[in-house]
This record gives C-alpha cells, structure tokens and sequence, in this order.
C-alpha cells in the first residue's frame, strides 16, 4: 500500500488538477498515468444539471461501445422452453426460471446484466429487492426485457453498457482499458457522450452537462474542458 501511494503522489505531483482538457488531450493522460500492475479501466463521469428525484429528469438508458469494454460481462436469462435453448446459445451464461430465481434469492448471482422474456417478469419481479439494488433488474426501456433474447445478449457480450443518473446527477461508465489504443477510447468516450446528450430528459433547465472528469482504476482524474465535447455529437 506504501508503494502504491507513492505512486499515486508522484503522479498528483506532476498534475494540475484544476487545469481542464481537451476530451483528447484527457484520455491521454489518464492512460499515460495508468500504471498498476494490473489492466486499469478508464472511467467517464458527468456531472448533470438535473434532479434524478424528479421522474422528468431521469437520466437512464444504455449505449454499445464501438470498441467494447475490455471486461467480459457474464449475462444472466430468465427464460423458458426456445427462449432459454435461444440464449444459451447466444452465449449467456446463466438460464433458467424458477430455479435461477432460487439461486437468486439464496445469493448465488452469478452474472452481472440480466434479461428476461416478459412472461418472466412476474417471476422476476419479486426478486426486485435483491436485483434492483445491484442495477440488475430487467427494464423494457433498456432492452432487457424482450423476446429478442438473442440481440440482447449479444449486445450485453459485445460491449454495451447501461447508464444511471446517481442522486447527485452524476452518471458514469467504464469506456475501455488502459491497454486500448488512445483512438478507441476517445472513440468509446464519444459514444457514451453523445448517448447523454441524446438522453437529455424534458425536466433538464439550464446547463445541461456541468463538469466531466475522465479517470482510471488507480489513477487521479482528470478535468476535461466542456465546451470540447461538442466534437462529440
């Protein structure tokens, strides 16, 4: 930990943390810096000017990242008959219905996205205190509840990640590894921009996106300059 420390206060040392960046110029940095011994996720955050309490300022959606995120998700169904033999071989790695409930409800969650077939949903629905927490509850909004199983575990495997805005407007999401070229992080960072632009709900007034910092696992993060991200759209 001693070690690890130093590391970081020798990165603070050379970093001006109030200087901002070119979106860029950031992502730059932050992998330039990205020095554990281990393959460091890049994270964007944004700060929002919206009140998620409100329901017509809910930020809430899900973008595939062209270049994926380095991590393999492990995708959970709640399915039956076709649609269970359909997922599992698009992939998934855990199917079921009432017996994945079970598992469920002793603790075993062993996936981290979850889809369901709508016909599941009254299953699934009494598990809503275990999964809602863990942001694992199927929503038709965000395309895991469907009949296109298939499509949708295909996309959970293939990069695409959920987004929601946390109490103090925040939002954010791992774009990448350490190990990503810099062009396919900024091109994921983009990607995940231009979906929070797009999800921009009714309710927002006034300065709709406020501050972005982009950062990694270990690292410091860095401010990036607003006005930058409209090369994003």
């Amino acid at each position: 930990m001693a070690q690890q420390g130093k590391r970081l206060a020798d990165i603070y040392k050379g970093l001006d943390r109030e200087q901002v960046h070119a979106l860029e110029a950031a992502i730059a940095l932050v992998k330039a810096n990205a020095k554990a011994k281990f393959d460091e996720t890049i994270e964007i955050s944004m700060n929002l000017g919206i009140d998620p309490r409100h329901a017509d300022q809910m930020v809430r959606g899900v973008v595939g990242l062209p270049n994926g995120t380095g991590k393999i998700s492990r995708v959970g169904v709640f399915a039956r008959g076709a649609k269970a033999e359909e997922a599992l071989a698009a992939g998934a790695d855990v199917v079921g219905a009432d017996d994945l409930a079970e598992k469920v409800q002793a603790g075993q969650i062993d996936f981290d996205r979850c889809i369901a077939t709508p016909d599941m949903m009254g299953l699934v629905g009494r598990l809503g205190k275990i999964l809602g927490p863990r942001g694992l509850m199927p929503n038709p909004r965000l395309g895991t509840v469907t009949m296109d199983v298939k499509g949708a575990v295909t996309a959970a495997k293939a990069g695409q990640v959920e987004f929601r805005a946390e109490k103090a407007g925040i939002v954010h999401a791992g774009i990448g590894k350490a190990s990503f070229e810099e062009a396919k992080l900024l091109e994921n960072a983009r990607a995940f921009i231009d979906a929070i632009q797009r999800a921009k709900p009714t309710g927002a007034k006034g300065t709709y996106v406020k501050k972005v910092a982009v950062s990694s696992s270990m690292g410091p993060g860095v401010k990036v300059d607003v006005a930058s991200l409209s090369q994003a759209g």
